[in-house]
């Protein structure tokens, strides 16, 4: 479980973005902090993997204290939840390397997105040793991309990653694949592939069947259901 510290000086946004954390199941809300200041102290004492940031509050704005997490090397990603819309915020911001940017006021699909992206990142990392260039350009592209998933999608499934895969699979419907060739074939971690995977399956898109004939341990393997 991936611990949250909220720093947002309003308490009632401060609650709203807390109501979004706790309805995923990956997230735990570790602290909540009105000024960056607090919000410093904080992650220099806890372990906290992800800090949903404001820009506007008292004592030391968001930028400042982006930049001195960066500065201190505290391992946190963060993702910028504020009004401030000006160029030179955002370039900043992207440039201390955020991993999603939301300018309030958002809608709640828009806030699972940037935690996907997130979850999706730390997916990769904990999943490779190593990364291709595919990897790291699918990384990216998660992280830049904002259209906002379909509303019918369940929370943990994005719609562009789901056509990506989708793709694939149609693309070679007379194949079968374990989840770790379609990994590497989509650039996405293991963790993801199996996800998106139980979901397909339960939507009868693609079938899937246990492979005994590996030689070694069974595995599943899935192709696209014509």
């Amino acid at each position: 479980m991936y611990e949250v510290l909220i720093v947002e000086d309003d308490p009632m946004v401060a609650m709203i973005n807390k109501q979004y954390i706790t309805r995923n199941v990956h997230f735990h809300v570790a602290g909540i902090c009105r000024d960056g200041q607090s919000a410093l102290d904080f992650l220099e004492k806890n372990t906290v993997h992800l800090c949903l940031l404001d820009c506007y509050m008292p004592q030391m704005n968001g930028l400042s204290l982006l930049k001195l997490i960066r500065e201190k090397e505290i391992p946190v990603s963060v993702i910028m939840v504020t009004a401030a819309n000006d160029a030179a915020t955002v370039e900043e911001a992207l440039r201390l390397g955020i991993v999603d940017y939301l300018v309030k006021p958002f809608i709640g699909s828009r806030f699972e997105q940037a935690l996907e992206t997130f979850l999706n990142r730390q997916d990769a990392f904990h999943d490779l040793e190593s990364f291709k260039q595919h990897h790291i350009d699918a990384l990216l592209d998660n992280t830049l991309k904002t259209s906002v998933p379909a509303s019918q999608l369940p929370k943990g499934i994005q719609e562009q990653t789901l056509e990506r895969m989708c793709d694939f699979l149609r693309e070679h419907s007379a194949e079968e694949f374990t989840s770790d060739i379609i990994a590497d074939n989509v650039a996405l971690s293991r963790v993801t592939v199996r996800r998106y995977m139980n979901y397909l399956l339960d939507r009868a898109s693609i079938v899937g069947r246990m492979n005994y004939e590996t030689g070694g341990r069974p595995c599943m393997v899935y192709r696209w259901n014509k």
